[in-house]
């Protein structure tokens, strides 16, 4: 018997199924106080001051729905804004791009479906008990078109800063409209909007206009560092560069 007799659970679901049911049912059973909210979650920033834990039921499309998505990014959003801590349960398939920073999720709990109660009240009791740092954080957000290389680094430094990832310079504008970060590490080289526009479309908004950028390069030689600072931007960092070493690096500015 879990020891959440006094632990409110908030379960969020787009849609009531017999799987979710099953899942309350089980939460009850385990010693839980359960609410369950589902479709348009306005009802999350009412319920968060009061919630241990929040339990987020993952339909199978999640990825390739773009209003579910905005949705669910809203929703983490506002959970994070409440420093209360989540656990996310989805398809292993989805994982990757759910996880990948793009929605505030990162920081959160991920349980692939389907899972055993026995295991999921452990992870649950588990975050409950973690510490909830993200809005301690300094936010940097990585704009790179390769995939791999940006989640590479985001994984590097994840545990020390709240890490974003955007793979085209468009991508980047509207994400930092609608978002503050501390610092950008932005790919020199990219196709269609390299990273010397970005950084000029960057200083032409006032919202952006201050904040850091660092190159990323593969570019080591004199003359490729020459004209990358000659755009004077805060620094840069070759992307051959180890993991202690951009911590450090990144650790002297911010």
């Amino acid at each position: 018997m879990s020891d959440g007799k006094t632990k409110l659970i908030i379960i969020l679901t787009y849609q009531y199924s017999v799987v979710v049911k099953g899942i309350e049912r089980n939460l009850q059973e385990e010693g839980f106080n359960t609410v369950l909210v589902n479709d348009t979650f306005d009802q999350v920033g009412g319920l968060a001051p009061q919630a241990n834990l929040f339990l987020f039921y993952l339909p199978n499309d999640i990825a390739s729905d773009i209003a579910k998505i905005e949705k669910f990014a809203k929703v983490c959003a506002k959970i994070n804004t409440y420093g209360k801590n989540m656990v996310i349960l989805g398809e292993k398939k989805d994982r990757k791009d759910i996880m990948n920073g793009r929605y505030g999720a990162d920081d959160f709990v991920w349980l692939d479906r389907p899972v055993d109660i026995k295991n999921l009240v452990n992870e649950m009791n588990v975050a409950m008990a973690r510490p909830v740092v993200t809005g301690d954080k300094k936010r940097i957000l990585i704009i790179d078109d390769d995939p791999s290389y940006a989640s590479m680094v985001r994984e590097w430094i994840k545990d020390t800063y709240k890490t974003d990832v955007v793979t085209s310079g468009m991508h980047a504008i509207t994400f930092l409209l609608k978002n503050p970060v501390n610092l950008i590490l932005l790919d020199y080289e990219m196709p269609v909007v390299d990273g010397p526009q970005v950084l000029q479309m960057l200083r032409e908004e006032e919202a952006t206009s201050n904040i850091p950028v660092i190159f990323l390069t593969g570019n080591g030689t004199k003359e490729a560092v020459t004209r990358v600072m000659e755009l004077k931007p805060e620094g840069y960092v070759l992307k051959s560069t180890t993991r202690e070493d951009l911590l450090n690096y990144l650790s002297k500015k911010l």
